[in-house]
């Protein structure tokens, strides 16, 4: 889908407040109330987005948040059948980890997968590698991890979508 002009402003209007009203949103971009209703409506279906709170992880009790980098072994799975399968098992493994907030398939650093977990303490993200390498450690070639202090007064930028709308209306 590309985006029109309005679209996009309605989009970066969303990220920046996603409780703001459609008559509010149509105010600051110049557009009707019906115009954004009915947008936002396009918009929510053939972009397939859905609205969330990002939480302050570390006042829920969070202090750590993890990622995760992994490299699979080719020999894993030799038949496209046996691939499938694999694949099928990560998806639901990875569907049972509530801490997991994000799981793809990337590339750099010698790696080729990649997650993001959310961890109440050392000890929890301790017991979660350690299944990790467990459960999946003869299948992969490299696991590392970087672990990041929610508690730290260094995070120098939130997890919040709201710099992302500056950086689409740049582009």
């Amino acid at each position: 889908m590309k985006l029109k002009d309005v679209d996009t402003k309605i989009l970066v209007g969303l990220m920046k407040n996603s409780k703001i009203s459609d008559r509010k949103l149509a105010d600051s971009i110049g557009v009707s109330q019906p115009t954004v209703t009915r947008r936002r409506a396009k918009l929510e279906k053939e972009l397939s987005f859905e609205y969330t709170v990002i939480p302050d992880f570390a006042k829920l009790g969070m202090k750590i948040m993890a990622f995760h980098f992994t490299s699979w072994k080719p020999e894993a799975f030799e038949t496209l059948s046996q691939k499938k399968d694999f694949q099928k098992k990560v998806a639901e493994y990875i569907s049972g980890q509530p801490n997991m907030i994000f799981a793809s398939t990337g590339q750099g650093l010698g790696m080729s997968r990649m997650g993001i977990t959310l961890h109440k303490d050392y000890s929890d993200f301790v017991a979660f590698k350690t299944r990790m390498e467990t459960d999946w450690g003869s299948y992969m070639t490299k696991y590392e991890t970087f672990i990041v202090s929610l508690k730290s007064d260094k995070v120098k930028r939130p997890l919040t979508l709201k710099y992302l709308a500056d950086y689409i209306t740049s582009i």
